[in-house]
């Protein structure tokens, strides 16, 4: 057999035995040649389709554009949505092959993405019902409690965004979340992990936009000792592998460059990856979640992000709202923050009152991180115990004449002996009891001084006091 026959029959073991829908064609258009499979996307059989021209089944709509005819057009390679005589939704790309500068062949190839779609759709349709259940004053089922332990979740619109969270955890469907930077893409990423099957894999956070370009495929796919200078002795796997069982995590997916775009789609259909200097393909198993601040739909109309690869990742859209759309949510996230920080710097300050108006107030354009670089800069500014205090709550000299509402005298003195943390423990103390013998309950305490209801309950149980009863 020469070498020709090889190349002839390499090729339609290719063209016969892959996974997606592969058509080739000449330059006028005369179809040469397409894989068996084409026949149920395409609604023709094989032989019949092999009898005719793309121009043909463009105007009879079988193929509605055909990429091929835009290739012919054009001479450069296209890609475009596709809408099949049977109704079926694909990706088609093509590709022109020349000789001796003259265009000889268009190879074209699609991916049907009409049962992603179908997916997309039901999930739709579950979140509305789920959204119009709580409207009419429906409540979670015990099934569906979130158990959201690190996360602080109040607003209305958060609970629904981490039911339904919860819900696709249950599935290995990719999953695409969106929102402004800092609103907790990550943090709702890592709950989806425990939730899910393979919460006991591993959680691999890759962020897209601070690997570079040049040492992306290594640390991405791998690499085989000596694939390059510099390479460690043994090797190393990769991401994608260290992600195998677990939950890839793929974190700014608009800045993945375009090579490795390519790439990461195949691992994607395949389920097989090949390290930098290997000849043997490795298996990989992983759940996809990806979080994006950008238009990737955009991206993808500039030529800078995959069509293909976009509707491979755009399965299950969620997206978290701005922390200024969910403002219940602050208070939480406040205490929570001041306690970490306490228990970093080893002291037990306080907010001041005066500091909740701008909490709840601020635009917040950085969302949950603006807020948290914020607490953490007025707590280190702080020269007392109490962050945002003004300035002569800082005096604790004896002769301070100023006095509590009640006038019941001053509000605190350093007295011999006392430390500062002591007195502030004291005064709070005192705050508290007072309140807890007038107010009905710890909502009412939480209301009065503009804290959120657990921390009420904590520092109650800190100090050992409790709502007086009014029986």
């Amino acid at each position: 057999m020469s070498d020709n026959d090889i190349e002839v029959q390499t090729l339609k073991a290719l063209v016969h035995t892959g996974h997606d829908h592969v058509f080739i064609v000449d330059a006028n258009g005369r179809v040469l040649d397409v894989s068996p499979g084409s026949a149920a996307v395409y609604g023709m059989s094989r032989e019949s389709l092999c009898a005719t021209t793309v121009h043909e089944l463009e105007t009879r709509g079988v193929l509605s554009p055909s990429v091929s005819l835009e290739v012919i057009r054009t001479g450069q390679p296209a890609q475009v949505m596709q809408r099949t005589g049977t109704g079926r939704q694909v990706i088609a790309e093509a590709h022109p092959v020349y000789a001796a500068g003259t265009l000889v062949r268009v190879i074209s190839r699609s991916m049907d993405m009409t049962d992603l779609r179908l997916l997309q759709d039901e999930y739709a349709l579950l979140q509305r019902r789920f959204n119009e259940h709580l409207k009419l004053g429906g409540s979670p089922s015990s099934d569906d409690t979130l158990e959201l332990e690190s996360l602080e979740v109040h607003s209305q619109v958060m609970h629904e965004v981490a039911q339904l969270i919860k819900r696709v955890a249950a599935t290995d469907a990719t999953v695409l979340m969106l929102g402004e930077s800092g609103v907790g893409k990550t943090a709702f990423a890592r709950q989806l992990h425990r939730w899910s099957r393979r919460g006991e894999g591993a959680f691999v956070d890759v962020n897209c936009a601070a690997i570079p370009e040049s040492l992306f495929e290594s640390e991405m796919f791998g690499y085989q000792p000596g694939a390059f200078s510099g390479a460690a002795r043994l090797g190393k796997a990769g991401l994608l592998e260290q992600a195998h069982k677990g939950t890839l995590f793929l974190d700014e997916i608009g800045e993945l460059p375009l090579p490795m775009q390519s790439k990461l789609l195949k691992v994607i259909q395949d389920g097989y990856l090949m390290r930098l200097g290997d000849t043997r393909s490795r298996q990989v198993d992983f759940r996809l979640v990806v979080t994006t601040n950008q238009d990737l739909a955009q991206r993808v109309e500039e030529g800078r992000f995959r069509l293909d690869l976009y509707y491979r990742l755009n399965v299950i859209p969620v997206t978290l709202p701005p922390l200024r759309e969910r403002r219940e949510d602050i208070p939480a996230l406040a205490e929570r923050q001041l306690a970490r920080l306490n228990e970093r710097y080893g002291m037990d300050k306080v907010l001041h009152p005066r500091v909740w108006p701008e909490l709840m107030g601020g635009d917040w354009q950085g969302n949950v991180r603006e807020l948290e670089n914020w607490l953490e800069r007025a707590w280190l500014s702080a020269e007392g115990g109490v962050i945002g205090a003004p300035m002569e709550a800082y005096d604790v000299a004896p002769a301070r004449t100023s006095t509590a509402t009640s006038g019941r005298g001053p509000l605190a003195t350093l007295e011999e002996g006392r430390s500062l943390s002591e007195t502030l423990a004291a005064v709070e103390a005192e705050i508290l009891g007072d309140l807890a013998a007038r107010l009905p309950s710890t909502y009412a305490m939480a209301e009065r001084l503009g804290i959120s209801q657990p921390s009420v309950v904590r520092k109650l149980r800190r100090h050992g006091l409790r709502i007086v009863s009014r029986d």
